[in-house]
């Protein structure tokens, strides 16, 4: 039976409204660490009013003016449930039994308004989820450690002031630049004490374990250490697939070794493994803060900064920093924001790892969360996403019909290995709610034929009311 004409004028207006914002939000710029700053803004800020400003002067006998009449039928629009469950189920099961799916695929559907599952298939099978798990090891950092927090890389000299130590905090973002500049500070502390010849250790004592990932020498990922410069790229890439070195710690300190030369500091010998001493830093440099990084590993995929996230979060509770460390505080850190997370399984942070293990209903849980006004620590979850066919990940699909009409309202974290496709994020629909899905396909033949049928799924979502 149709809907009442009145209805879909709400519907309609509840929509305008949305676009009108995010052109706003377009408008605002410039990007800053994979969002606009207005957008993270508006996201951290609360949401129990807008922008105070000083009141008009009273005039004489105030009357209160009535409320628009559109505006109940909006806020209905915006929170009612997502039609009926038999209507979404029509859309998606034709969907979901494409072949290109292959014989295995979950499906959770949740309205993140009222966290009422819309669509559940299989939805609390854990699965292998490929890079969608990124989206719980980053939930389980910020969780852990909050937004602002900055990994550390520091320099301590030892009493005598004639040996320095370079040590690794964890963060893979480290440039040239940065180290660079953490040479520059080093020399001149260097040189207020009187020194200018030193011998130069570096520490990776801080992640424990073996550094290679279970998958080994790959172009996806860097050995596993606590000090690296550019996540051991020997290319000039910044993301996806690189030459890796055999040991970024060894270059990092091989080049800090030179930066210090240059800086009129006398380097005696090579660079060797050592333990920082017990004494202040002489310098330190800080990655961007938490949020940003969490960005940057769900827009770009980004094995690394992912396997950093999980041992941050192990160091933060108390677990050793390695891969066996990190799953414990990854799922205790789950466990504690109250998701589900039996039969779940972080073998590693990144995904790369088969053995990992996670539900639909995990993923879509985890984004609801985010989607809490009261948990505003966990919204990067949301704005690192990529967007579909313009940003990350995602910049290249849904760019064929009829997955277009999720183009730019789609922004979902993708994962891939071979039979392994995943897709989980969240969509506007056509009425201006906000839906988390997770969609997880196994045993996939190809992805030039999965992937685009995850785009469809989630394309179709858009379009609901």
């Amino acid at each position: 039976m149709p809907e009442p004409r009145t209805w879909q004028l709400t519907a309609g207006s509840a929509a305008l409204g949305l676009v009108l914002a995010a052109a706003a939000v377009t408008a605002a710029g410039p990007w800053d660490g994979g969002q606009r700053t207005a957008e993270r803004a508006r996201a951290a800020a609360p949401t129990t009013g807008g922008t105070h400003h000083a009141p008009p002067p009273a005039p004489a006998a105030p009357r209160r003016p009535a409320p628009a009449p559109s505006a109940p039928g909006v806020l209905t629009a915006l929170h009612a449930p997502a039609g009926r469950a038999a209507d979404l189920a029509a859309v998606l099961v034709p969907l979901l039994a494409d072949p290109g799916l292959g014989p295995l695929r979950t499906a959770s559907v949740v309205d993140t308004a009222t966290g009422r599952q819309l669509y559940g298939e299989g939805a609390g099978t854990p699965m292998t989820p490929a890079s969608t798990v990124k989206i719980a090891t980053a939930a389980a950092a910020l969780s852990a450690l909050g937004p602002d927090h900055r990994i550390p890389t520091t320099v301590t000299a030892t009493p005598d002031g004639r040996s320095i130590t370079l040590t690794g905090g964890g963060d893979p973002t480290l440039d040239p630049a940065r180290l660079k500049a953490l040479a520059a500070d080093t020399a001149r502390a260097l040189k207020t004490r009187g020194h200018t010849s030193v011998r130069l250790a570096y520490d990776t004592s801080l992640y424990r374990g073996p550094a290679l990932h279970p998958i080994g020498p790959n172009e996806n990922i860097a050995p596993v250490v606590a000090l690296m410069t550019r996540e051991g790229r020997l290319d000039d890439s910044h993301s996806g697939p690189a030459p890796r070195t055999a040991d970024p710690a060894g270059d990092t300190a091989t080049a800090f070794a030179d930066h210090l030369t240059e800086a009129g500091i006398d380097v005696t010998g090579d660079p060797a493994p050592g333990r920082t001493p017990k004494a202040a830093p002489l310098a330190r440099t800080s990655s961007a803060p938490l949020a940003d990084l969490v960005e940057r590993t769900l827009t770009n995929s980004d094995n690394d900064l992912a396997e950093a996230l999980a041992r941050q979060t192990a160091l933060a509770r108390r677990q050793p920093a390695d891969f066996q460390g990190a799953e414990k505080a990854v799922r205790d850190e789950l466990a504690r924001l109250g998701l589900p997370v039996a039969g779940a399984r972080f073998a590693d942070g990144s995904g790369l790892d088969r053995r990992d293990r996670v539900s639909a209903a995990l993923l879509t849980g985890l984004l609801t969360r985010a989607a809490d006004p009261a948990r505003p620590a966990l919204r990067p979850l949301l704005t690192g996403l990529p967007v579909g066919g313009f940003t990350g990940t995602l910049a290249d699909r849904f760019d064929t019909t009829p997955a277009t009409a999720g183009a730019g309202l789609v922004r979902a974290k993708t994962g891939t290995l071979t039979g392994v496709n995943t897709l989980a994020g969240t969509v506007v629909t056509d009425d201006g709610r906000l839906l988390a899905f997770a969609f997880l396909a196994g045993r996939t033949v190809s992805p030039y034929e999965a992937q685009p049928a995850l785009d469809r799924l989630s394309a179709a979502l858009a379009g609901r009311k």
